[in-house]
């Protein structure tokens, strides 16, 4: 049996994953035919769309849009027409964390997962490569494999990969242009190996083969949330490490910089900040609590909680040290946020440190200027309504004005909090800033990103993470 020849692609799931991959896999691949398919008929229309207003912010996305959509990149909301022209199918659906039920509030919610399965095994007439595209726990792909094959038809044979995802949003595009890695992993059977050489052969048309690395289906998922975990560990315990720096007069950005030097160690996910946030970090940490609860593992589970644990203690702790600077109490008093994705270069909001923020400001009764350059206010709206549900929706628009830019942000604010790390933010004209705030002027800089000394000879109060007051 030779591996099959990938002529045509269908990606269920037009997300923050499906979207730019299969984009980038359309440019590189011109031979081949790929379909991103959605049942979401706005997310369609936006992919779609003549001024290419796409979904989805990423640096670079809109040029691969550009150059390969109506030629061998399609988009479309007939997902079994998709599903039965395609070779081989990415399941590239969302996982979030369950909300009710067993594993509530740690355990992914694999509902979308298995409907897209139930849905390829109902629609395909010709066997296909399946491929798991989406974060998913250890020994998913096996009941994929047992719902294909008890409702497969004659004839019609599944091979399951898993290819987790390695992208940072932000640069995503890069990521996906120059990958450190692409995982593969399969069954160690003839059939499996095959399909692995399969899905290899068209990352090969741009990724080095030494970068490619093919290993069996389960250490393929579990290296997903592994990765994951392990630099969300790195990002906490700098953050831990900066409470000790705020209350012995050390630098946070001396000492990591100071570590980072350590070959062992490396400079990279050691920049301390409010906390860290996006669709991945926390949801798949829990995904591995959960994972190690199940598998009667107590300590490992208490081992990675904690590092969810002190990200949420960091943002209280932030909030706090606001409250605490203001004179005990912001009753009253106007705090411009600037920033409200969960980093820079997105409009990603999922888990923003800036929604807990906003919350606890919220909460002491204080009113909330709140300007990003990328996140739509809508989504501000449904964020904070969320993030507050018992409080109703013109109450909560009562405290918060959302902004069209910095300064306005600012003006006849007591108190600036960087939330994002957006680079506009260090361009900006402070001391016009200062001239237009109640005074004393205070700052709180919670991503490292602005020069304290030069904005304390301009005569704001200076609070920077990781630093004596």
């Amino acid at each position: 049996m030779a591996p099959t020849v990938v002529k045509t692609i269908c990606c269920i799931g037009a997300g923050y994953v499906g979207g730019p991959t299969c984009a980038v896999i359309a440019l590189k691949c011109p031979h081949i035919k790929v379909i991103i398919a959605d049942l979401n008929q706005a997310r369609i229309d936006a992919w779609n769309s003549p001024d290419y207003k796409l979904p989805i912010y990423e640096p670079g996305l809109e040029d691969v849009v550009r150059a390969t959509r109506g030629k061998n990149l399609f988009f479309t909301t007939e997902v079994d027409n998709a599903i039965e022209a395609a070779d081989l199918i990415f399941v590239s659906v969302n996982t979030p964390t369950k909300k009710g039920g067993v594993g509530a509030g740690f355990a992914a919610d694999l509902n979308y997962v298995e409907r897209a399965t139930r849905q390829i095994a109902s629609v395909a007439t010709s066997s296909k490569i399946v491929v798991e595209k989406s974060t998913v726990p250890c020994r998913t792909a096996e009941s994929m494999r047992t719902i294909l094959e008890a409702n497969s038809k004659p004839h019609c044979r599944f091979d399951i990969l898993s290819n987790p995802e390695f992208l940072a949003e932000g640069t995503a595009v890069n990521d996906l242009f120059k990958p450190d890695r692409v995982l593969i992993g399969s069954l160690h059977t003839p059939e499996g190996k095959d399909a692995c050489e399969s899905l290899t052969e068209i990352y090969a048309n741009w990724v080095p083969r030494e970068r490619i690395l093919t290993v069996g289906l389960w250490s393929s998922e579990l290296s997903k949330l592994a990765a994951n975990a392990m630099l969300a560990q790195r990002i906490s315990s700098v953050n831990a490490l900066s409470a000790i720096c705020e209350a012995t007069g050390a630098n946070i950005d001396e000492v990591a910089h100071a570590v980072g030097f350590d070959s062992r160690v490396g400079p990279k996910f050691l920049k301390a900040s409010v906390g860290f946030g996006g669709s991945c970090f926390q949801k798949d940490i829990l995904n591995l609590v959960y994972l190690a609860d199940s598998l009667h593992l107590p300590e490992v589970a208490a081992y990675w909680r904690q590092v969810v644990e002190m990200n949420e203690y960091q943002k209280r702790r932030f909030s706090k040290r606001v409250v605490d600077t203001l004179f005990n109490t912001i009753t009253g008093k106007r705090i411009a946020v600037l920033g409200f994705a969960f980093k820079a270069d997105t409009g990603d909001t999922r888990e923003s440190a800036a929604i807990s923020l906003v919350k606890d400001f919220l909460a002491e009764r204080s009113y909330v200027n709140i300007y990003d350059p990328k996140v739509e206010h809508s989504q501000i709206w449904a964020d904070l309504a969320e993030a507050s549900p018992l409080t109703p929706r013109d109450k909560i628009k009562q405290q918060v004005t959302i902004c069209s830019s910095a300064l306005e942000a600012c003006k006849g604010a007591e108190a600036v909090v960087i939330a994002t790390e957006w680079k506009e933010f260090i361009e900006i004209d402070w001391e016009d800033v200062y001239r237009n705030m109640t005074k004393p002027a205070f700052l709180f800089d919670g991503r490292l990103l602005l020069d304290a000394d030069k904005l304390t000879k301009i005569g704001f109060k200076v609070t920077t993470i990781g630093r004596s007051s």
